[in-house]
């Protein structure tokens, strides 16, 4: 059981007012900005509790340190494959539906919250031309 903190409180303050999904040292920054007393630890540590308690998520990112993310609204993310940035976007998936047939094509229960597709943003395409 994990009780009131308010490190935890401070975290969950700065990730509500960012739409970024900063990695976990960018968020020790942002909170250390406004809270120079707290340590990096005390950050990570507080980050793995909140994603725990499903107070926030946990974005993985292929080959780059994982980002992280307030659930402000049901949303859904495209990340960029290239440069690892992530956007929200909105649609109404079918997540039972998806879930089902994960269910029976595979041996995988899944808890699927949202829906992650990755791709190149046209930053990184154009780029590349």
């Amino acid at each position: 059981m994990n009780y009131y903190s308010k490190q935890r409180e401070q975290i969950l303050e700065v990730l509500k007012n960012t739409y970024s999904h900063p990695t976990a040292q960018e968020l020790y920054a942002l909170v250390h900005k406004n809270h120079p007393t707290i340590s990096k630890s005390t950050v990570y540590r507080n980050i793995n509790i909140l994603v725990n308690n499903k107070q926030i998520i946990k974005i993985s990112v292929v080959g780059r340190p994982d980002k992280y993310d307030y659930i402000h609204t049901n949303h859904n993310h495209a990340i960029c494959n290239i440069c690892g940035k992530v956007y929200d976007f909105e649609y109404n998936f079918n997540t039972q539906r998806i879930k089902d047939e994960i269910q029976k094509q595979t041996p995988i229960e899944t808890f699927l919250d949202c829906v992650t597709i990755e791709g190149i943003c046209k930053n990184c395409k154009s780029k590349s031309k």
